[in-house]
């Protein structure tokens, strides 16, 4: 006779034990995290090095910036000893015309950027709340340009800027980009998510179309307004080839013009040519630390719905 186990019956609220997991020898679970890290930092090393390069450059006196030993921080040559200096950044504004390239782009941002804001967000709403004839094969055209390469309109928009006569002038930088087909496309996928309920209580309490964009659309359009006023600014600060091409005057040189000529003359110092870099590239990289979480989240809003 053999002996039996008598079994328990589970109670009704007894809950099942866990099954063990057996972890596999030779493996750490931390051992994939690690790994990215590394390949993350190396990379981060990488793409930081010619950056960081350039900032202590443009510290580094003439005859310290060619060394037989290659220094990263601004060294003295014969010493040893720290020596960074600040005159590159005052010569860098005085020569060339940099002080006033910087002052036609901060002009150009100024204008170019609210103007082109609000001519793409009335565009947008258009498309996202005004059923009229033709609305979606419009729309269908507009997005079939943003598949042009832009090269291939240069010449058509270089001919019409020198028809209206705005060729060598801020104007002529300003007005061909005041409509953008990707930002309406941004914006009206976010107009898109609102919910219509908002939009048809004010116009029950009788406001008129406009007034609804300006008092409803707009505020609760935040998000995506600040997703392209920040890369407008990014783009358009650092546009260099429809500047180049519009503009001969060298007193209407916008940054990236005048940094250009900079690195291109015959007498081209490169302590004063990576200052100029520092101060052209500066107003981005702190704009993009300051809004870097409002450019994610308005990305990801107005990705909600096609």
């Amino acid at each position: 006779m053999t002996a039996t186990t008598p079994i328990r019956a589970a109670s009704p609220g007894a809950r099942p034990a866990p099954a063990r997991r057996h972890a596999r020898p030779g493996k750490s679970p931390a051992a994939p995290r690690v790994i990215a890290n590394l390949i993350l930092a190396t990379g981060s090393v990488v793409a930081l090095t010619p950056f960081v390069w350039m900032i202590a450059t443009s510290f580094k006196r003439p005859q310290d910036v060619f060394t037989p030993t290659p220094n990263l921080l601004p060294l003295d040559a014969e010493t040893g000893r720290w020596a960074p200096t600040l005159a590159n950044y005052l010569n860098v504004l005085d020569i060339g015309g940099f002080g006033t390239a910087l002052l036609n782009s901060v002009i150009v941002v100024a204008v170019l950027i609210p103007a082109k804001l609000m001519f793409d967000a009335l565009a947008a709403y258009a498309f996202a709340r005004i059923d009229f004839p033709g609305r979606d094969k419009l729309f269908m055209v507009l997005l079939a340009t943003i598949m042009v390469p832009g090269i291939a309109l240069l010449i058509p928009k270089v001919f019409v800027t020198q028809e209206l006569g705005m060729a060598d002038s801020l104007t002529g930088v300003i007005v061909p980009n005041l409509i953008s087909a990707f930002d309406i496309f941004l914006l009206r996928q976010f107009f898109l998510t609102m919910p219509q309920d908002v939009e048809d209580a004010a116009e029950i309490d009788g406001a008129g179309r406009l007034r609804v964009f300006w008092h409803v659309a707009l505020p609760l359009a935040r998000p995506a307004l600040a997703v392209v006023t920040i890369t407008s600014f990014i783009y358009h600060w650092n546009d260099l080839l429809w500047p180049l091409v519009i503009l001969s005057d060298q007193e209407k040189y916008t940054l990236p013009l005048a940094l250009q000529a900079l690195a291109s003359g015959r007498a081209a110092q490169p302590h004063l040519i990576m200052a100029g870099a520092v101060v052209a590239v500066m107003p981005v990289i702190l704009i993009f630390l300051v809004f870097q979480r409002r450019i994610l989240d308005g990305i990801q809003l107005t990705g909600l719905k096609g």
